[in-house]
């Protein structure tokens, strides 16, 4: 036997005495002494490897559902910031400035002279100021009275026209701050009914200022149709008086 394989074998002998040594130890130690039998519930509990992973996986699930139940709190109260964003109103109104703007132009508009915006009023006018046909039996003194009525019912007209453009204009002058106002809080809405809210406006505002231009139309067209009555009416009354200066007799007679 070789000296290598001599120590080999003394040491592995050594490590057997060693590990036998420790078992009996052990067994001393587990041992329980006469007199002190401890009773069934105070032995050592038996580790169960297979029990202990089922309740890990089981705390796992646990874990999981209340982590997913977070989640869906959370998602939840997200869904509820938005909609409290989209159903937040907006502070800002052009509802009073475009309704006092319509209603000083509907005032100057009421304040026309003689020949009225109203149906009756205008069949009134015509029926008393221009006539379909004149009277022949009209004075001079009646057809000049109404000439300068017809007259003066022509420059109403065209001043009322003139009053109505002016206020249209300082109309939309103002305005432009007020689209200012509303493209900005448009712009920068936090929610949904903000800017629909505001886009409403948007679209009184445009309302406001086509009702500005049908208004202007009318009282324009209301002025030209009074002049344009006026010199039909002067025509008239020209005729009128050549027939009565030259009469019903022929104005020349041919000698024979």
């Amino acid at each position: 036997m070789t000296p290598r394989l001599k120590s080999l074998r003394l040491r592995t002998s050594h490590h057997a005495r060693l590990v036998i040594a420790s078992l009996a130890a052990a067994s001393l130690v587990l041992a329980p002494l006469p007199g002190l039998v401890t009773p069934a519930a105070a032995q050592f509990t038996v580790f169960d490897p297979t029990n202990y992973a089922q309740n890990l996986l089981t705390a796992a699930r646990s874990l999981q559902q209340v982590n997913n139940q977070i989640s869906s709190l959370q998602n939840e109260l997200t869904m509820l910031q938005n909609m409290a964003r989209n159903l937040k109103s907006l502070d800002y109104t052009a509802l009073a400035p475009i309704r006092d703007a319509l209603q000083q132009l509907d005032a100057l508009m009421a304040q026309a002279k003689g020949m009225a915006f109203t149906l009756a009023s205008t069949e009134a006018v015509l029926a008393d100021s221009y006539p379909t046909t004149l009277d022949p039996n009209a004075t001079t003194s009646q057809l000049l009275d109404r000439a300068r009525a017809q007259a003066r019912a022509a420059m109403d007209g065209y001043r009322q026209t003139l009053k109505v453009q002016a206020k249209v204009v300082e109309n939309v002058q103002a305005d432009a701050s007020l689209i200012d106002q509303l493209v900005q809080r448009s712009q920068g809405a936090a929610g949904a009914l903000e800017a629909q809210q505001a886009a409403n406006q948007l679209q009184a505002l445009a309302i406001k200022q086509d009702q500005q231009i049908q208004s202007l139309m009318a009282a324009q067209y209301r002025a030209q149709a009074l002049e344009s009555a006026r010199q039909a009416q002067v025509l008239e009354a020209g005729k009128l008086a050549a027939r009565r200066f030259i009469g019903e007799a022929s104005a020349y007679t041919p000698r024979p």
